[in-house]
């Protein structure tokens, strides 16, 4: 069996060698992940670990060099100072998303027994970062994938988010939806143009298409939701959309008339990323 230091080494290399950019830091992520501690790394480098972490081991750096994504392999990542269980079948967190939570924890400040939808919640990372940072509302996580619900299920106990209920349901179909009427609308949905799909890199494909693609134009979902949800979210609510990179312009002009502050904004790579608007009243 191979120490410490030796599966490190290996790992490193295997990962360089399917050219992936970051081997040496992923070598030792995945290496943490099935709890070998950077302490351990430094004081103990040549114990060797028993037979199952090196075979763990083993098959998750096999798994990363055909491209399998990092988060996949190690099965969590972190968004918003918080971790999220994900995996195959979910689409995997972002940081550019967290400035959905941002739009939404600001809109929320003061605001008692207020009223959140996450439409198309995947993981639930940007509801249920909501719902941590603010615990007097309600947040509704509307996911129609049976795969990425498991995960969602799993975060919500992973974080003890009590404010937070699982609804599954195609928000296509709004007229199935028992709600109350929401304070806060926000959505990250599929946005990616049906025929660009098989263009995008390999690590992406791996994620569900169902959460990558958005129709012909990619704007599928955001004219189902302002053309079925609206009706539900309050006088004076928040609407905020994550978007492509080109999409912005296109999905603020797709905003009805009864929408105000409509309003393009750009994530911390500075592009464009995000659209809020306000519900008149």
């Amino acid at each position: 069996m191979k120490s410490i230091s030796e599966l490190l080494k290996w790992g490193e290399k295997t990962l360089t060698d399917a050219g992936v950019e970051n081997a040496k830091n992923e070598a030792l992520w995945i290496l943490e992940s099935l709890g070998v501690s950077r302490r351990d790394l430094i004081i103990n480098s040549s114990f060797c670990p028993d037979s199952k972490v090196n075979a763990a081991f083993s098959s998750a750096v096999a798994d990363r060099s055909e491209g399998l994504p990092l988060q996949y392999v190690i099965g969590e990542w972190d968004f918003y100072s918080y971790t999220f269980r994900v995996g195959e079948g979910v689409l995997i967190p972002r940081p550019e998303s967290e400035m959905l939570v941002d739009s939404a924890c600001e809109f929320l400040k003061g605001r008692e027994n207020a009223v959140v939808y996450d439409l198309c919640a995947g993981s639930g990372c940007i509801g249920l970062s909501i719902a941590k940072q603010n615990p007097g509302c309600k947040v509704y996580l509307v996911e129609k994938s049976e795969k990425a619900a498991e995960y969602l299920r799993q975060n919500i106990s992973l974080l003890e988010a009590e404010n937070a209920e699982l609804v599954i349901g195609d928000i296509f179909k709004p007229e199935f939806f028992d709600l109350p009427e929401a304070d806060v609308l926000v959505s990250n949905p599929p946005y990616i143009a049906s025929d660009v799909i098989s263009t995008l890199q390999k690590e992406v494909l791996h994620e569900p298409v169902m959460a990558l693609d958005g129709g012909k134009d990619g704007l599928d979902f955001y004219r189902a939701i302002l053309g079925g949800w609206l009706s539900r979210v309050k006088q004076g609510g928040l609407i905020a959309f994550e978007c492509g990179e080109e999409q912005t312009e296109a999905v603020a002009n797709l905003f009805p008339d009864f929408c105000i502050e409509v309003k393009e904004h750009t994530d911390i790579y500075g592009q464009p990323r995000m659209v809020t608007a306000k519900m008149k009243g």
